[in-house]
């Protein structure tokens, strides 16, 4: 067999002018990058022989490893771009999508992998752990975007509750990924993993990626911004690959310290905003970890759509097609517009927020790690339905996120218009 490292060097570069263009090219049309690469790597592995296995099951470590690398950097770079002070009230949004959508959410998922799928108590919670976080990879098209001066009126509520909700739900899950673990080897019955989980997993680990986040953020904002000689103050050097510091060291501390590093992560990020919020450095580095992030979503997305037609959607059924129909187009909307009642949202920020609850490359990541520490039931079940929510996300999220928030943009400047006269430009006006 020919020696398939040209084809794979030439298609990488390929790739990665795509990445560079299509984001400018598809602007304004209903169509993501994801979708596009999607499409790509499905045909790219239909068509072409000598492809390297796409098989995220036979390749977990491989999948888990890259997985996990492509969200800490996206959590990076939420984390920066949010100019949105931490408060109850300001982030009162976020809360609400947290402490009710979230739960609401794993709630209906496990009881859809019990009731409809036939899975165990185990796979089921995982399932539900997997599917319950919106993903900061693949929402680009409805996140804000690059950091400004300290300007909170440059936030929509919809743009900056879906960041922030990506931001800290990934590492929010990790709790019931623990639980589903937990369950898989020692059983459902509760005294003998709920002790262990509360204590640790919930409590300890949680605590230790705060205050890790806090501590990591807090020492890099003074380095970055305070030190007390010019050459270590990085911030007045604009070298933007010192992102790649923030991410690794926080990540790295926090699970040293058996703690979440993604919870770290973007902790970590927001602290060192916080510390001198109006720099332009923020963009700098912004900038740096955005590059780097699409070209490992382009690769990942490749390879998903290659895993598609390759095997990873094999054996798919109507109930599994109808679990991941209702994941996307029931259960998220349905959650969000319950946690966002009588919030400070207007009605069409409401709706878009709760529509966008896009899954990716999160769900991936937790599905790998799951199936490597646990003993699950029915592995290949959970990987068919977590795929198919992941590739439904990208195509209908995608196809629609362009239009509907033009549309969402377009009738908050005319309710700005109206409340403030014609020359007023409010952002965070609810509509």
């Amino acid at each position: 067999m020919a020696d398939p490292a040209p084809l794979v060097y030439a298609g990488a570069g390929a790739a990665t002018f795509a990445a560079a263009l299509l984001p400018r090219v598809l602007d304004r049309a209903p169509i993501s990058m994801p979708m596009v690469f999607l499409g790509a790597g499905a045909l790219a592995f239909t068509v072409i022989g000598p492809l390297p296995d796409p098989d995220p099951v036979a390749h977990a470590t491989v999948t888990m490893h890259l997985t996990e690398l492509c969200v800490i950097i996206a959590l990076t770079g939420a984390g920066l771009a949010l100019n949105r002070k931490i408060g109850l009230r300001r982030w009162s949004t976020t809360w609400r999508l947290l402490g009710i959508t979230m739960p609401l959410s794993m709630l209906a998922i496990g009881l859809l992998g019990w009731g409809v799928l036939g899975l165990g108590a185990a796979a089921s919670l995982l399932l539900a752990s997997a599917l319950a976080p919106t993903d900061p990879v693949l929402a680009s098209e409805v996140q804000v975007g690059e950091p400004t001066e300290d300007r909170e009126s440059d936030e929509d509520e919809a743009r900056f509750a879906l960041t922030s909700e990506a931001g800290l739900n990934d590492g929010l899950a990790f709790p019931f990924t623990y639980a589903a673990i937990a369950i898989s080897t020692v059983g459902a019955a509760p005294a003998a993993w709920l002790p262990k989980w509360f204590g640790v997993d919930l409590l300890w680990r949680l605590g230790v990626g705060v205050g890790v986040g806090l501590l990591a953020g807090w020492l890099l904002g003074k380095l970055f911004f305070s030190a007390p000689s010019e050459r270590f103050r990085l911030a007045e050097h604009a070298e933007g690959f010192v992102a790649l510091a923030i991410t690794f060291l926080a990540y790295g501390a926090a699970e040293l310290a058996e703690g979440y590093g993604f919870i770290a992560v973007f902790v970590c990020a927001c602290t060192i905003r916080a510390a001198e919020r109006s720099h332009g450095y923020h963009r700098v580095l912004h900038q740096y970890v955005e590059q780097l992030e699409r070209l490992l979503t382009v690769l990942i997305i490749f390879l998903l759509g290659g895993a598609a037609v390759t095997g990873l959607l094999a054996g798919t059924g109507w109930r599994d097609v109808l679990v991941a129909a209702v994941v996307l187009l029931v259960v998220r909307p349905l959650g969000g517009l319950i946690a966002l009642a009588r919030g400070k949202t207007g009605s069409h920020e409401r709706a878009v927020i709760s529509f966008f609850g896009v899954r990716g490359v999160g769900s991936l990541f937790y599905v790998a790690y799951a199936l490597d520490a646990g003993d699950f039931t029915d592995p290949d079940t959970v990987w068919r339905v977590v795929g198919l929510v992941v590739i439904g996300s990208i195509l209908v999220h995608g196809i629609s996120a362009t239009p509907v928030m033009t549309l969402l943009d377009r009738r908050r400047r005319r309710a700005a218009r109206k409340l403030h006269g014609d020359a007023a430009e409010a952002p965070h006006t609810a509509v």
